[in-house]
């Protein structure tokens, strides 16, 4: 019998398959070794092929897709509640089968690899920028113990860096060296995440989509090249709000016996995109704009700046939303649905 549907439960080096007919019997129960998994879909007749949307599985969406099927990802919290007993491979590859037959159930689009390496740039920069902000507060915390501190920021890092360099420091000579040994790697940080800028910009100014999303007030190069990267199909989304509900930008509900409670926003979706958006919100709330706007300045006498930030990273996230679905410039003032 050919399966109609497979769960591919993917790994490093074994696989667990499970397929099932169009009555959902099983009529596929194997493992394959990393070497066997495209000969094996090549022998079979085209079919959907489910996977967790998980490390390496846009990658073998692609090659599977590139083999005739159907590949389907599925964020694993979605196939948890389908999985049997205990947690295994094989209940896991059933479980992505049963899940994969839900009129009801959502997938993640597969990226193709030129907008996955944009997003791969986007979280190598992100690395390489915690251990630069790991650095400088390890450093300012060394020195404040002996009474030397700094205002925030890069030029109150400065004035730091410099009596270190400089020998300013009324300090046991060991300690001293040590400090200008971990002032080293800051330099190859400096460097690297400039270079990833730089391709992050250069793919940004070759993509139609990423220089429109620029236009918006609180998107710069970089959230306009993430967005756009991860946005493959806008119209997987029913509408905006869907879309900045998936960001986790909107209240999480608490409902019951009829009464409904708005808490804080859910912080579902991808915390990394969220962040840049909420970031560009501060801007926009830090900058003229803010006061020429009725709808930000009524927020901020109501509200706190945080909560304004958080709603004008939503709108923020709509308008992206409607500019990338509809292939329409930035129009100010426009309503988004």
């Amino acid at each position: 019998m050919q399966p109609t549907i497979i769960g591919l439960d993917i790994a490093k080096s074994v696989f667990q398959v499970h397929g099932v007919d169009a009555e959902g019997r099983t009529v596929i129960v194997r493992k394959l070794r990393r070497s066997q998994v495209e000969p094996f879909f090549a022998k079979l007749a085209p079919c959907t092929v489910a996977l967790e949307a998980c490390a390496s599985a846009h990658h073998w969406a692609r090659r599977i897709g590139g083999l005739g099927h159907d590949a389907r990802l599925i964020s694993p919290q979605h196939v948890k509640a389908y999985v049997r007993r205990n947690k295994t491979d094989a209940a896991d590859a059933a479980g992505l089968c049963e899940a994969a037959s839900r009129p009801h159930m959502r997938f993640v689009p597969v990226k193709p690899p030129g907008r996955q390496a944009v997003l791969s740039m986007h979280k190598a920069r992100a690395l390489l920028v915690n251990q630069r902000v790991r650095l400088t507060n390890a450093l300012r915390a060394h020195l404040a113990e002996y009474g030397l501190i700094a205002p925030q920021g890069r030029k109150g890092f400065a004035e730091l860096r410099d009596r270190v360099e400089h020998g300013k420091l009324d300090m046991p000579a060991p300690l001293v060296r040590a400090l200008k040994a971990q002032l080293q790697p800051l330099d190859a940080l400096e460097i690297a995440v400039a270079a990833i800028e730089a391709e992050i910009l250069t793919w940004h100014r070759q993509s139609q989509d990423s220089r429109r999303l620029a236009e918006v007030p609180g998107i710069g190069p970089l959230t306009a090249s993430a967005l756009t990267a991860a946005l493959v199909d806008p119209a997987a989304f029913r509408c905006a709000r869907d879309f900045a509900a998936s960001l986790g930008l909107t209240p999480r509900i608490d409902a019951t016996a009829g009464k409904a409670r708005l808490g804080p926003i859910s912080k579902r979706g991808d915390p990394y995109l969220r962040r840049l958006l909420v970031g560009g919100a501060h801007a926009v709330l830090h900058s003229d704009r803010a006061k020429a706007d009725p709808w930000i300045a009524r927020l901020l006498a109501e509200k706190p700046r945080a909560k304004v930030a958080a709603a004008l990273a939503n709108k923020i996230a709509r308008t992206a939303w409607v500019i990338l679905a509809r292939g329409e410039p930035y129009r100010p003032g426009r309503l988004v649905a």
